[in-house]
């Protein structure tokens, strides 16, 4: 597939696919059509939905090697984590623990929780912050260090959104539940860019997006959630469905636009058309390859790498783009300049840039922002 299969602006060079993803046309034209559908008929498509959507969900949960019955779609990993939070019964005195690298959108939420319900939250500072240099056992070790008597919840990435780096989040969930800690895995971008296998990871809750990795519309992503607490997920919207319970219950909402979960399940088949493994793999090495591009770039300094991952992470010069105002900055500054859409995360001490590769994306496209971003460095 190349440029032309999206709908992208080809005069930009799209190396942060990791943010918003981008939906194949042929993904696209199957939920116009669904849209349309809906508009022609509203009544009956409605009517129609509650098999439809079980079907298309059936088809994603096995692509993602899990539990039909145990997943349902969800808008996005933002309202996976909120469900999860929402359903586990916390008050004061407990804890939860949230890692130091986790998602902007996961950190309120947690925060959210504790001040609804009076739980403590406790933050697992990774090593090597700065260079990057630590591991996932590092990772995991720091975790596991970090549980109290209190411990009631580990929220933890299976990719780490800002960072890059992959948790061994099957050795993370077998532990810590042994320690009768409730796991709420944020896989936002493991969906398609790793071979999953939902099950046998065994989380509580284990949420990921499906519009990233899987060439699937916007707002598709799923919740799976495990046996035990299938049956106290509480939505977070009381609706008609309410008694129906999960995971109907969180998926039927009056008039929803259900259209990007019914489309998902084409964009899974696009994947495997293309070969799943075969696209991870390249894509991985894209990455690697512009990674070591944009590493002869006096000032950046390459961080460790997980091989099997799309994303890579520079650290920026020292003191550049340190706060959230300052790393917009810079990332306007590379677009209008180069024409180069990337990653810039505020960091402690140094910002960093990351970048992604997808199908799209050629080796052209990481010389021309290694072409023209010394001079905006400096």
């Amino acid at each position: 597939m190349d440029i032309e299969d999206f709908s992208l602006d080809p005069s930009i060079a799209h190396l942060n696919h990791g943010s918003f993803g981008a939906v194949p046309c042929r993904v696209r034209d199957r939920q116009d059509e669904l849209r349309r559908e809906a508009e022609r008929n509203p009544d009956l498509f409605v009517s129609t939905l509650f098999d439809r959507v079980a079907k298309a969900r059936t088809e994603v949960a096995e692509f993602l090697g899990g539990d039909p019955d145990g997943t349902a779609f969800v808008a996005n990993v933002t309202e996976g984590v909120a469900v999860a939070l929402h359903s586990v019964p916390l008050g004061p005195g407990d804890q939860i623990l949230m890692c130091d690298h986790a998602y902007g959108a996961v950190d309120i939420a947690v925060r959210h929780t504790a001040r609804r319900t009076g739980a403590e939250v406790v933050t697992v500072t990774l090593p090597g912050q700065y260079d990057g240099e630590w591991s996932g056992e590092d990772a995991a070790r720091a975790f596991l260090d970090a549980v109290t008597p209190r411990t009631r919840v580990a929220v933890f990435d299976h990719i780490t959104s800002n960072t890059a780096r992959l948790f061994p989040v099957e050795r993370m969930c077998e532990e810590l539940s042994a320690a009768g800690v409730v796991t709420v895995v944020d896989g936002a971008h493991a969906p398609g860019m790793l071979d999953l296998d939902l099950n046998r990871i065994g989380a509580d809750f284990y949420t990921g997006n499906l519009h990233k990795w899987v060439f699937t519309p916007h707002s598709a992503g799923v919740l799976a959630v495990s046996p035990e607490w299938r049956d106290r997920v509480v939505p977070l919207i009381p609706s008609f469905f309410l008694d129906d319970g999960f995971p109907r219950s969180l998926e039927m909402q009056g008039t929803r636009d259900h259209t990007a979960w019914l489309a998902a399940p084409h964009g899974v088949r696009l994947l495997t058309d293309l070969g799943a493994r075969k696209v991870r793999e390249r894509n991985a090495s894209l990455a690697a390859r512009g990674q070591e591009i944009l590493a002869e770039i006096p000032g950046l300094t390459p961080w460790r790498a997980d091989p099997e991952l799309s994303m890579r992470i520079l650290r920026l010069p020292e003191g550049m783009a340190t706060g959230y105002d300052e790393a917009e900055e810079l990332s306007a500054e590379i677009y209008h300049r180069l024409h180069c859409r990337v990653g810039i995360k505020p960091w402690p001490r140094a910002g960093l840039l990351r970048i992604s590769a997808q199908v799209y994306n050629r080796e052209k496209d990481y010389e021309r922002l290694a072409a023209g971003l010394p001079a905006i460095l400096n």
